[in-house]
């Protein structure tokens, strides 16, 4: 069964599960979530604890001996599997795909995985162990949600603050959430519980945001100039490769055209976006998008994404940052006319 993160305190209290895995795209959730599973196994009396981190030449035999095996004084035992790159091999493969199928007798079993792909996910080792226990998946706050998930975390200090303090809040330290708990935990410190003043925060916290590329990809395509702006700044200020951070853009770019091309000439949407490989949230981006822009616009930031390149290798002078910019003030404010 497959739970998230934030659903793991109420399904503790109906007792821990033999087999636990905690799937760990957000890494600040997946160590709660270890941490949550630790503290009820150790109150259901599994007082011993047997850690095994998969490293290169792990030998899995050490997994089915510890599972196997009982406690030097008969205490009920907790064993610990931590898979840090998230493919255990063929050998692996096997052992785990067994322990999904395997009785446990006082032996819990917690595994740890980082975020999986689809394929890895779709594996029958994976399979096993999703299905034959509980699956917790700490999955990754993204911009929309942060401000909810501010508000939560504040509410258990009992804090409150407003929906504008909350919004600077998560700008200041978006896609850092290891960073967003350790503020928050500060104004549990310095602030009585109760509502906080805007000015007082914006006094307190720290600018600790983190800029991926990804979230350059999804302000260009979501229409967000401010957060476009922004990040493409916090990019250029953390030292990204330009090359990578250009050709992400001009990927979305094509994609879109191929997307807005498939409209025109009255082609299934779905077939368009199988074509050009999007899918997901990429998709739920693109799709409104595609109904909206003209095919020119697209080609035009394709003609400036090009200069842009020229202005990297050094055949055309200019300040490919700074054109990059442009490139993206000139698509959004064309997309929101078009629109």
């Amino acid at each position: 069964m497959r739970i998230s993160s934030d659903k793991l305190e109420s399904s503790l209290h109906q007792g821990i599960q033999p087999l636990t895995t905690v799937l760990g795209e957000e890494p600040l959730l997946a160590l709660e979530a270890m941490d949550a599973l630790r503290g009820a196994a150790h109150r259901l009396g599994f007082a011993t604890r047997e850690v095994l981190t998969v490293e290169p030449g792990f030998d899995w035999s050490l997994l089915t001996l510890a599972c196997n095996s009982s406690s030097l004084f008969g205490d009920k035992k907790l064993v610990e599997l931590r898979l840090p790159s998230g493919k255990p091999g063929t050998e692996g493969a096997r052992h785990l795909e067994s322990l999904g199928h395997q009785p446990f007798h006082e032996t819990c079993v917690l595994v740890s995985l980082p975020a999986l792909d689809y394929r890895a996910q779709q594996s029958a080792w994976f399979k096993a162990l999703e299905t034959n226990g509980l699956m917790v998946v700490a999955a990754s706050v993204n911009r929309d949600q942060l401000s909810s998930w501010i508000a939560q975390r504040l509410a258990r200090q009992q804090q409150q603050a407003d929906p504008e303090t909350l919004a600077f809040l998560a700008e200041r330290v978006e896609g850092n959430l290891l960073a967003a708990h350790q503020e928050i935990q500060k104004l549990g410190l310095l602030f009585p519980p109760g509502p906080i003043a805007s000015d007082a925060v914006r006094h307190a916290v720290l600018n600790v945001a983190r800029h991926d590329i990804h979230d350059l990809s999804s302000a260009l395509m979501g229409r967000d100039l401010a957060r476009f702006v922004r990040t493409l700044r916090g990019l250029q200020a953390e030292g990204e490769a330009l090359p990578l951070v250009l050709w992400t853009v001009a990927e979305d770019l094509r994609a879109l055209l191929h997307l807005v091309t498939a409209l025109r000439n009255r082609r299934p949407l779905n077939a368009a976006c199988r074509e050009a490989r999007v899918w997901g949230p990429r998709q739920k981006l693109l799709e409104p998008l595609a109904a909206r822009v003209p095919p020119g616009l697209c080609e035009a930031a394709l003609v400036m994404a090009a200069q842009v390149d020229r202005m990297i290798k050094g055949v055309e002078t200019g300040d490919p940052w700074d054109t990059l910019l442009e490139l993206g003030l000139n698509f959004l404010r064309g997309s929101r006319n078009a629109a």
